[in-house]
């Protein structure tokens, strides 16, 4: 389960700085941006998400280049790289997050093994990306790479 206690830090934080952030996310569902609304005043912080999870609604939502995908894999870091700068504009925010990986039990267009999870925080003074192989069920990487995240945001804007 995600800790709530992060998900407060990092809407205390960001709003107290008069950031907003937004994900666009494709291995976690929705689920870090879930994980932020279940928050009593997320809104003064975070403002939207777009669940990307083919590489058809990649590059249609946010823009990531169909090559780049055919070259590196939907699960790679020039991938969630494209998709944070894509979720900065398409949402208009301060700080975006992305998530691309494979949570099994079969691969998806790539080489990334199952467990494999690639992540961006992007601002529009530069990016900062970040891959991590879980192990665990489905649910327990989504979970793993969601909370590193949230420690990642903590780490920069507490």
């Amino acid at each position: 389960m995600v800790s709530l206690e992060k998900s407060y830090k990092v809407i205390e934080a960001l709003a107290s700085r008069r950031l907003s952030i937004g994900s666009v996310e494709s291995i976690t569902g929705g689920l870090f941006a879930s994980s932020l609304c279940a928050i009593p005043g997320a809104s003064r912080a975070f403002r939207g998400a777009l669940v990307t999870y083919t590489a058809e609604e990649k590059h249609r939502l946010v823009d990531v280049s169909p090559r780049d995908i055919d070259r590196h894999g939907v699960v790679s870091e020039p991938v969630a790289v494209q998709m944070a700068i894509g979720g900065l504009r398409k949402l208009d925010v301060d700080v975006a997050v992305s998530f691309t990986g494979n949570a099994g039990p079969t691969r998806e267009k790539g080489d990334a093994p199952v467990g494999r999870v690639e992540m961006c925080i992007a601002t529009r003074h530069g990016h900062v990306s970040m891959g991590q192989d879980f192990s665990g069920t489905r649910n327990e990487i989504r979970e793993k790479a969601v909370e590193m995240m949230l420690d990642t945001l903590l780490s920069i804007y507490e």
